[in-house]
């Protein structure tokens, strides 16, 4: 079995290493890091048998790969982002694993693999078009409108709409509204972002998200970073450079 494995954080690829070995015997596994790296070795032409492919890399979007390459076997995604399912199925993409994902979860995922290996007939499996039709249907889906803020003087509901972004912390997250409040939320920044409406809120690098209408203006800055300008001119956030591209297509849309 050839397996190649795109994932630019150190635990997540021993834990992708670890369930594989856990599945199948004797696999011959392929680890790369970055977009560069991703290109290069598909390019030398492999044969693959699977991928398993994270989203975000050590220097873009993993779809910036799938644009280039089109890999002519199935890809399970393992990843701690919810906003890329329609992406991932205009790929190759089979299995859509969320982080932190089971060992249960990573066997149906790689049983959905074996069941394609095993008719090889150009059919969707069931299961398969179950997982399309909740795509479909992902519109639907009941995003977070308030947080309970813990004060000295009591909890306060804190209505999602006025907060202008939010951004990570060490253990907790701050939310800042449009008083220029902070508010600390005890969460993660990748649970925060997956309970809004990703068409409001953004995750402009890996400590911020920003509400859509909070933003004045943006300017580029240095590289392939750029500048936001917020309603209030004195606060400032910047892109990534792999979050930039992503950013202007979410603004425009």
């Amino acid at each position: 079995m050839n397996i190649l494995i795109l994932e630019d954080e150190q635990r997540a690829g021993e834990k992708l290493i670890r369930s594989i070995k856990s599945i199948t015997s004797n696999p011959k596994i392929e680890w790369k890091r970055s977009i560069t790296e991703a290109i290069e070795f598909l390019n030398s032409n492999p044969s693959l048998d699977i991928i398993f492919s994270d989203i975000e890399l050590l220097d873009g979007n993993v779809f910036s790969v799938y644009e280039t390459i089109r890999p002519d076997c199935p890809i399970i995604f393992c990843t701690a982002y919810n906003t890329f399912y329609i992406d991932a199925f205009k790929t190759n993409g089979i299995a859509y694993l969320l982080k932190p994902y089971t060992a249960a979860s990573f066997e149906t995922a790689w049983n959905k693999f074996l069941l394609l290996c095993k008719t090889k007939k150009e059919t969707i499996p069931p299961d398969v078009l179950d997982q399309l039709k909740y795509l479909l249907n992902l519109e639907k889906k009941q995003y977070k409108s308030t947080f309970s803020i813990k004060k000295r003087d009591g909890v306060f509901l804190l209505k999602v709409a006025e907060i202008m972004y939010f951004q990570a912390q060490g253990d907790f997250v701050l939310a800042i509204d449009t008083n220029d409040k902070k508010h600390i939320i005890n969460d993660s920044l990748t649970h925060i972002e997956n309970q809004m409406d990703n068409n409001v809120f953004f995750r402009i690098n890996r400590s911020e998200i920003i509400n859509r209408n909070s933003i004045f203006k943006y300017n580029q800055h240095i590289k392939n970073r750029v500048a936001i300008t917020l309603n209030h001119a004195e606060i400032i956030l910047y892109t990534s450079n792999s979050k930039t591209p992503e950013f202007k297509n979410w603004l425009h849309q």
